[in-house]
């Protein structure tokens, strides 16, 4: 299922703009098998972030669903970085980097969250978040969930009401949105 909008109150728009919008995306992401190990297909969104006219598109797509007012941003390492600066801009909003653990100057503060093989940690600056800012997430890809759960973890230990998720892609397969129970989440286009 394709769609701009797949969130709790949330009424989308018509139904042929959300399948243009996802045959578009889809028809610019390059499956990249065995990347950057084997057995995992690599969704590179570079090409769609090369075509001006769609990439345009896609950052007014998440303005437009934006789910009531946004303070701040928060894009998620490294190409959510690429999609949530001109979301912010279009929403009159700043923008907060959640980075990679150690890829901040301090102070800041940390969550960890479980991988398949060990564990990993994102980080955010905590003084570039206001006690009660509305923030919006975005990423490209909504993979097995747990970077996103972990975002929305972090940006609300530090005061944030995080308002919804928007990705570029979902991979329903993997399950990630089981992660983010009762959240608004939003893909522009949803692959098995």
């Amino acid at each position: 299922m394709n769609g701009l909008v797949d969130g709790p109150g949330v009424t989308p728009g018509p139904s042929s703009d959300r399948d243009e919008l996802a045959a578009l995306v889809d028809g610019l992401l390059r499956t990249v098998p065995d990347f950057p190990e084997p057995g995992v297909q690599f969704r590179d969104i570079m090409p769609l972030l090369a075509d001006a006219d769609a990439f345009a598109r896609v950052v007014a797509a998440f303005a437009d669903h934006a789910h009531g007012p946004v303070d701040l941003v928060a894009g998620m390492e490294a190409r959510g970085f690429l999609l949530a600066s001109p979301v912010a801009t279009a929403l009159g909003a700043g923008v907060v980097p959640v980075r990679k653990a150690g890829k901040l100057p301090g102070p800041v503060v940390s969550q960890s969250y479980a991988l398949e093989y060990g564990s990993a940690a994102v980080e955010v600056q905590p003084f570039t978040i206001p006690d009660g800012a509305r923030v919006l997430v975005i990423d490209d890809v909504l993979a097995t969930g747990g970077t996103a759960a972990a975002t929305v973890e972090l940006l609300e230990s530090c005061g944030a009401t995080v308002v919804g998720l928007s990705f570029l892609v979902e991979l329903q397969a993997l399950g990630g949105r089981a992660l983010l129970p009762g959240r608004h989440v939003d893909t522009l286009l949803t692959l098995p």
